[in-house]
C-alpha cells in the first residue's frame, strides 16, 4: 500500500504508531505488522528532525518493528498440542494500550484545566440588612387549621418517639450506690454493744442490718472478735440460735 504522509510532530514512536493504527482503522489487538512497519519506516525516512535523542527513540521502535516483522514471517516453531506460541506483537500491544490510556488521561486533565480557567470565584458580599432579614410569621395563619385532635396526634407522636428512645433493658437498671461500711467501725460497734448487753442473739444482731453488705461485714467482724478472744459463741443444739457472750469487762 502506498503511503502519503503529511509530516506532523509526534510526541514519540508510540504516538506515531497509534496515529498509523487510527489512520488505517486497524484493531490494536491484531496489528498487521508488515503493513504498519512499512508505513512507519516511510515516515522515518521523510522526517526532517535532526535531534539525535529524538531520532534514536524512533529508530529503536523501528528496530523493534523489524524484529517483530521478521518473527511473523518465519514459520511458527513446533510446540506441544495444548501450548500456544506467544504472539511476537503481545508486548508492543501492551505498550500501546498503556500509552493510549495515559494519553487519554492527560487530554482529560487538560480539558478540566481549561474549564477551571473559565471559572470565577467571588466572596459573598450580602448586605447586613439582607442577611439579618427574617421573614415575618403570621401565627394566626400558622395555627389556623389546627384542632385539638391534631394537637393530640402531634403530642402522642412526640411521646412515642421519646418512648422508642428508651432502652428496654438498661432503663430497668437501678442506681448503684457505694455503701460506706468499715470493718473496723463495725468491730468497734460490736465491742461497745457486747459491753452493755453481755449476751445477745446472733440472729437478732443481724436482723438490725440495713443491707446485705452490712450483714457480711457484721459476720466478718464477729469472726475477728472471736479470734481476738473478745467474744465467745455458744450454740447448744444444731439449728438453734447462736448466742454471743462478751468476754470484755464492763
Amino acid at each position: 500500500m502506498d503511503l502519503t504522509v503529511k509530516l506532523q510532530a509526534f510526541e514519540g514512536p508510540l504516538d506515531l504508531l497509534l496515529h498509523l493504527l487510527d489512520k488505517n482503522k486497524v484493531n490494536i489487538y491484531d496489528i498487521p505488522i508488515v503493513e504498519i512497519t512499512n508505513q512507519y519506516m516511510a515516515y522515518i525516512r521523510q522526517m526532517q528532525q535532526r535531534d539525535l535523542n529524538v531520532m534514536s527513540e524512533f529508530m529503536v521502535m523501528a528496530a523493534t518493528l523489524l524484529d517483530i516483522k521478521a518473527k511473523m514471517l518465519l514459520p511458527e516453531p513446533e510446540t506441544e498440542d495444548d501450548e500456544e506460541a506467544e504472539d511476537p506483537r503481545a508486548q508492543l500491544v501492551q505498550q500501546l494500550l498503556e500509552y493510549k490510556m495515559y494519553k487519554y488521561i492527560s487530554a482529560e486533565l487538560k480539558d478540566r484545566q481549561l474549564d477551571a480557567s473559565r471559572v470565577l470565584f467571588k466572596t459573598p458580599t450580602i448586605p447586613e440588612e439582607v442577611a439579618a432579614y427574617e421573614e415575618p410569621v403570621n401565627l394566626e395563619e400558622l395555627v389556623a387549621d389546627l384542632t385539638l385532635d391534631k394537637l393530640n396526634d402531634i403530642f402522642q407522636s412526640i411521646m412515642k418517639k421519646q418512648v422508642d428512645k428508651i432502652d428496654p433493658i438498661r432503663s430497668k437498671f437501678g442506681k448503684i450506690q457505694k455503701e460506706e461500711i468499715s470493718l473496723d467501725d463495725c468491730m468497734n460497734h460490736l465491742m461497745d454493744y457486747a459491753k452493755t448487753h453481755k449476751q445477745f442473739s446472733f440472729r437478732g444482731l443481724l436482723e438490725g442490718a440495713q443491707s446485705k453488705t452490712e450483714v457480711i461485714v457484721t459476720f466478718l467482724a464477729i469472726l475477728e472478735l472471736m479470734k481476738m478472744g473478745t467474744i465467745r459463741i455458744i450454740q447448744e443444739e444444731i439449728f438453734d440460735d447462736i448466742q454471743i457472750t462478751s468476754q470484755v469487762a464492763a
